[in-house]
């Protein structure tokens, strides 16, 4: 257990969620034999009567690193004065955490009445001056610590695209205010100093890979590179490499920079149940495939490409008939510069994305999927797919920001005219 936790501690800290030392580092507590923690803090005794009303063996606490912080505590803030949740759309959130339960307290019974009923709760304390000591993030894990690590992650994710879709959209009709505009300001600074995909593309393997040995080996690498250059949260995402007659993919609920022995191999006729542990996005990368020609896929999901597949003209979503079904069903056709952006939803239904996604590949090797990220693809090796997902990942993040400034210079002149 102490492996796990120093474990899924480092990993918060990769990603930049969380600091080494001080107030944002990550608290995380587990129980085998004893529950021991990963440091001492002064919420360990509240967060210990949580084990012991809760059917968990670990939980993840954590304050998290700047910018996050402020993107939380803004949101978390907003949430307490009416609905008490934040209510984010991406896919993530949809399919796995529904909602963000927020409280004002820091107490066991206040956080076990929240993770009875979802996956996560932030809490928002104020000190003896009322000021805030900002947003903490907590989220048990019933099998291991993996589990907290996933769905804090998530919801650092999930609240960074939630703040920078509203200010966009409230840019474009007249609804920020004073406080939304101070903490764009404040954390323009972090978006303008990170940059994403700062590996080299190729450093990857080349292909074309001649058997499982080297295209498994190819995937790993790939999916470690995803993941440091942060075009992925969390553990979603998935990848796949085709070595005819097989297509190998990683498992549902893999950790990209972990792939090792979590590759499937799915026989491309279907011959074989080996694809009943796949990712859950199978049947789109079979179709992609097999419509294309290509042999190589990732899928992660970059902030600013996801934050941009949900921006819609305000007149436009007004008088749509599936304003409320913008992911399943927008009838618009959408591109950002010639990168196209295509609804659909996770599995096969009627509206899933082996249907709407592998058609859009006709025009581009890369394609976003709204509320959900960047599918690229590649010839023969994931050199390619990872330098287009990179690329569409900068256009993404350089059109927001430019979006932003152009809008705030218009309201600034009719201010003053």
């Amino acid at each position: 257990m102490d492996d796990l936790i120093q474990k899924y501690a480092h990993k918060l800290i990769h990603a930049g969620l969380a600091t080494a030392r001080g107030a944002n580092a990550p608290l995380i507590g587990g129980k085998d034999q004893a529950l021991v923690w990963n440091r001492t803090a002064q919420e360990i005794p509240v967060l210990t009567s949580v084990f012991d009303r809760l059917a968990i063996n670990s939980l993840v606490f954590l304050r998290p690193a700047p910018p996050y912080d402020r993107i939380i505590g803004f949101l978390a803030d907003r949430a307490l004065k009416t609905t008490g949740r934040i209510t984010p759309t991406d896919c993530e959130t949809r399919t796995f955490l529904h909602d963000l339960p927020v409280a004002d307290q820091f107490t066991a019974q206040g956080m076990v009445q929240a993770l009875s009923c979802r996956k996560t709760v932030i809490i928002l304390t104020k000190d003896r001056r009322g000021q805030s000591r900002g947003p903490a993030v907590i989220a048990p894990g019933t099998v291991t610590p993996e589990q907290g690590f996933v769905h804090v992650s998530s919801v650092c994710f999930a609240c960074f695209v939630k703040f920078f879709s509203d200010y966009l959209s409230g840019l474009k009709t007249g609804h920020t205010d004073p406080e939304m505009d101070a903490v764009y300001q404040q954390i323009l600074p972090f978006l303008e100093t990170s940059q994403p995909g700062t590996s080299p593309s190729s450093s990857l393997m080349s292909g074309p890979f001649t058997d499982e040995a080297q295209a498994t080996a190819a995937m790993s690498q790939a999916g470690k590179q995803v993941v440091a250059d942060g075009l992925v949260d969390s553990y979603f995402g998935n990848i796949s490499c085709c070595l005819n007659p097989i297509l190998y993919i990683s498992q549902t609920g893999a950790a990209l920079d972990e792939l090792e022995g979590c590759i499937d191999p799915v026989p491309l006729d279907g011959s074989s149940s080996a694809g009943i542990t796949a990712s859950s996005e199978l049947s789109a990368h079979l179709e992609i495939i097999a419509r294309t020609g290509c042999r190589t896929i990732l899928h992660g999901h970059p902030r600013f490409s996801v934050i941009l597949s949900m921006d819609c003209d305000p007149d436009q979503k007004a008088g749509c008939p599936f304003n409320t079904r913008c992911h399943t069903h927008c009838p618009v056709s959408r591109h950002i510069k010639n990168i196209p952006i295509v609804p659909g939803e996770v599995g096969t239904g009627p509206f899933g994305l082996c249907h709407t996604l592998p058609k859009a590949f006709d025009g581009s090797d890369t394609v976003i999927v709204y509320g959900h990220g960047v599918f690229a693809t590649g010839d023969v090796d994931f050199i390619p797919a990872f330098s287009h997902m990179t690329a569409v990942e900068t256009l993404c993040k350089n059109h927001y920001l430019d979006q932003v400034k152009q809008l705030t210079q218009r309201t600034r002149k009719s201010e003053l005219s």
